[in-house]
């Protein structure tokens, strides 16, 4: 996954539609949790078992809104300057000294 090219393709759709005026920080923040949100609702009266074998229909679902929630922390990222892959890396590396012991 390229996620200057990705960033690149998001920004091209945002000026297309002329929404950069409302990718302010805060807005995508929130629209990122609505759609954890949305995600977290495909989950909600599942039991354990059954959060794990997920429906064809469900797993699609569930992958669209991966997808929409990734989307907007790329978005978020570029706002503020956040380089993601650093970020991630940084993340990591820090629950292994952390966690892994």
């Amino acid at each position: 996954m390229n996620l200057v090219e990705l960033t690149q393709r998001l920004h091209a759709i945002r000026d297309r539609n002329h929404w950069g005026p409302f990718h302010s920080p805060k807005n995508l923040a929130m629209a990122a949790s609505v759609e954890m949100a949305e995600l977290v609702e495909i989950f909600q009266w599942l039991g354990e078992e059954q959060s794990r074998q997920l429906a064809p229909a469900q797993l699609e679902h569930a992958g669209q809104e991966v997808g929409d929630i990734v989307l907007y922390l790329l978005l978020l990222c570029s706002e503020l300057g956040i380089d993601m892959e650093q970020a991630v890396q940084a993340k990591l590396a820090d629950n292994e000294r952390r966690f892994s012991q």
